[in-house]
């Protein structure tokens, strides 16, 4: 019990679900101040960005390694995956209103949007070790990136057509025919690839920051573990 509560894991899903009480909160005093609804979707939106993070802690919490398995887990996961960045389109949200300062709705579309994002990342970083176990690093790493712009095009998807991941499910072949003519015609849908190209270099960037950041925190402290182990012995 004491090796689970000092896991840097564990603090990580504590904090996250402190950062979504934190979003929650938000929203709840946005409501209760000015008695409109305007914001309220965003508690679905970050609901919808746990999902991933849900299923990537699945995988790694009862060490699925049956490839059948975990192929149907990542495809499933892969639909989910674009909500996490989806909620930072929803700046678009963002204008000057009567009933609360623009800079408090900055605030709580921020919040939701790094909320989300984060809860992505770690889901993401997740699956990365899982199938570190069946490539090279050069191929996972081509593999995180393909993620990445398949997530943005799902941001293009949801923010600009409406689909949703549920679409899969509800109506396929409408939302497989809007992604097999952007792919048949690329040069008709110039947006389309647009947001998508661009999106996904940004996710890139991000999510390698944030994942080299954490590793080079760890190199850091392992030559000060060696040292200290060495001055014990001495």
């Amino acid at each position: 019990m004491k090796k689970l509560v000092e896991s840097s894991r564990f603090k990580i899903n504590i904090l996250l679900m402190l950062m979504t009480v934190f979003c929650f909160s938000l929203s709840a005093f946005r409501y209760y101040i000015s008695d409109t609804k305007v914001f309220l979707f965003l508690n679905w939106n970050l609901f919808l960005a746990w999902i991933p993070l849900l299923l990537s802690s699945f995988v790694l919490a009862f060490n699925i390694k049956s490839k059948i398995s975990l192929l149907f887990i990542i495809i499933v996961w892969i639909l989910f995956f674009p909500n996490s960045p989806y909620i930072l389109t929803d700046l678009f949200h963002l204008r000057a209103r009567n009933d609360i300062p623009i800079w408090y709705d900055l605030v709580v579309i921020l919040s939701y949007a790094w909320t989300g994002l984060i809860c992505g990342f770690i889901s993401l970083n997740d699956i990365e070790k899982r199938l570190s176990d069946y490539g090279r690093k050069n191929r996972i790493n081509g593999v995180i990136v393909f993620f990445l712009f398949m997530s943005s095009f799902g941001v293009y998807l949801g923010r600009f057509l409406r689909w949703n991941s549920w679409d899969v499910l509800n109506n396929p072949f409408g939302l497989f025919s809007d992604i097999v003519v952007r792919l048949i015609y690329p040069m008709e849908y110039t947006k389309t690839w647009g947001v998508t190209v661009l999106m996904g270099l940004m996710l890139n960037f991000m999510y390698f920051t944030f994942k080299w950041a954490g590793t080079n925190d760890e190199k850091k402290i392992q030559p000060e573990n060696k040292s200290l182990n060495g001055l014990e012995q001495f």
